[in-house]
């Protein structure tokens, strides 16, 4: 089978988000994500519990396994038992996340999704976050308005905080954590055909960056058989990301 593409590491980037997780309820948001959360369930996380975006819980393949009123949903939600990969219209170094408004709040350029639930989302349980087009618009210095709560907001509030936890940021470019002393965004992983300087022109603040910064891991066979044949045969996850490895740099 041939190499991935860049659209397939970014479906395995997204994939293990959830590994190790358990019984909980996987919320992707995206094509991407819900490949790759798809991907997790028929592989190294098949207690993973899947949704049809409505009322019901299906398995890997769209079978409904049973129902999942709202009420019950909201249960899965405020207990924590439940990981999101939510998208960003702005995210900044320690996490923070908008995705309602850009410019200022009383007379914003652009109106967004409005607030929803990401405040209790990222109080509650564990949230990542997946972004198909990794750009200075995207990763700001500061975001024009806090949606997702980063991690210096909810260390000024350590018991309302006590559950947050940002697990990754997912991009076209590469992963990202938060594993650094002042809890701000470090690159965990680069694309194979992304370089660091890449990355930091396409960023608006200076992530910390590691001295051996390794490449996102590669699919195996049977991953890329399952993405390709079995899950996203239509191809949904190239149109969301072109492949652009070994095309040597660029944005």
């Amino acid at each position: 089978m041939s190499g991935a593409s860049r659209a397939e590491y970014c479906v395995i980037a997204c994939a293990e988000a959830w590994r190790g997780a358990g019984e909980i309820l996987a919320s992707p948001m995206g094509p991407i994500p819900s490949i790759g959360a798809r991907l997790a369930r028929r592989t190294f996380a098949p207690d993973l519990l899947l949704t049809d975006g409505e009322a019901m819980l299906v398995d890997a393949d769209g079978t409904v396994e049973g129902w999942l009123p709202y009420r019950q949903h909201l249960e899965l939600v405020t207990g924590g038992r439940r990981h999101v990969m939510m998208g960003a219209g702005q995210i900044d170094r320690f996490g923070n996340q908008n995705i309602s408004c850009i410019g200022e709040w009383a007379e914003p350029r652009r109106q967004l999704l409005g607030v929803r639930g990401a405040p209790v989302n990222t109080l509650n349980h564990p949230t990542s976050y997946w972004i198909p087009r990794h750009s200075r618009r995207v990763f700001v210095e500061r975001v024009d308005m806090v949606c997702g709560v980063g991690y210096d907001r909810a260390a000024r509030h350590p018991v309302t905080a006590r559950f947050h936890h940002i697990a990754r940021v997912v991009s076209d470019l590469g992963v990202f954590d938060f594993d650094t002393p002042d809890r701000s965004m470090r690159l965990a992983s680069l694309h194979p055909g992304v370089t660091v300087a890449e990355v930091r022109q396409a960023t608006g603040f200076e992530p910390t960056v590691p001295d051996d910064v390794p490449y996102t891991r590669e699919p195996t066979t049977e991953e890329l058989r399952l993405i390709r044949e079995v899950i996203d045969p239509d191809g949904t996850r190239e149109r969301e990301v072109p492949d652009r490895v070994g095309e040597g740099g660029g944005l």
